[in-house]
């Protein structure tokens, strides 16, 4: 059996010790972390094979921990653990660099399982930068900038824009980009869409004198590829 190093980042102290003791009974080296700080503050030596990261803590939350590392190019697996289930929260947790996503409670055998499976897979060198034109986007700490000039944009423009940008010059539908950005809350007939694509608009596009943001009538959206 291959020994893995874990951080688990709990301030719960029940549920600390009940990880600590099963996943050193089965021989792997485990550390713990009670808030995000020192979660982010040991996770930075590069030392573990697998981080096991609860949303809800005290100060910094799991969210913002999992930005930073993947800022900083910490690449560890990450498995959130987290009472909040909710399709949204699974996204967010995703969308922040975790790997996996686990809902409390669970089983010890569930969790061994897809540690397994995360150590298997190992730490992957993700790309940190997407480029068009001089527009970029970073999705480990989720800024944009067009040229020299850094964008502030919300979460679902965010969302959005990285949809667009990750494939350059493909027609979307509106459908599509709803379920892509959007839960299943909204219906097919929301306008909310054609509101965030003129936020978008507003943002990338205008304040630089660019229409790269196309409307294809009759069919959606598309960014469009100047360079190519």
């Amino acid at each position: 059996m291959v020994q893995v190093h874990i951080l688990v980042v709990e301030d719960e102290p029940k549920m600390a010790r009940l990880l600590h003791r099963g996943l050193t009974e089965r021989g792997d080296i485990v550390e713990v972390a009670p808030t995000g700080e020192t979660a982010v503050a040991l996770a930075m030596t590069g030392e573990f094979d697998v981080v096991l990261l609860d949303v809800t803590l005290p100060g910094m939350d799991g969210f913002e921990v999992c930005r930073r590392l993947r800022a900083a190019k910490v690449w560890a697996p990450v498995l959130m653990l987290t009472a909040r289930s909710a399709v949204e929260d699974r996204i967010r947790g995703l969308d922040a660099g975790a790997d996996d996503y686990l809902p409390k409670p669970f089983s010890l055998a569930e969790l061994l399982a897809r540690i397994r499976a995360l150590v298997r897979r190992g730490p992957v060198v993700r790309p940190t930068l997407v480029t068009i034109g001089d527009l970029t986007l970073d999705p480990a700490t989720r800024r944009v900038w067009r040229g020299e000039r850094e964008i502030a944009l919300s979460s679902k423009e965010f969302t959005l824009l990285e949809m667009f940008m990750r494939r350059p010059d493909q027609v979307f539908t509106r459908d599509r980009l709803l379920a892509h950005v959007w839960d299943i809350a909204y219906e097919s007939r929301s306008n909310v869409v054609d509101v965030y694509v003129r936020y978008l608009r507003e943002k990338i596009d205008r304040p630089f004198g660019r229409r790269t943001l196309e409307t294809v009538r009759g069919v959606g959206y598309r960014l469009r590829d100047s360079s190519r």
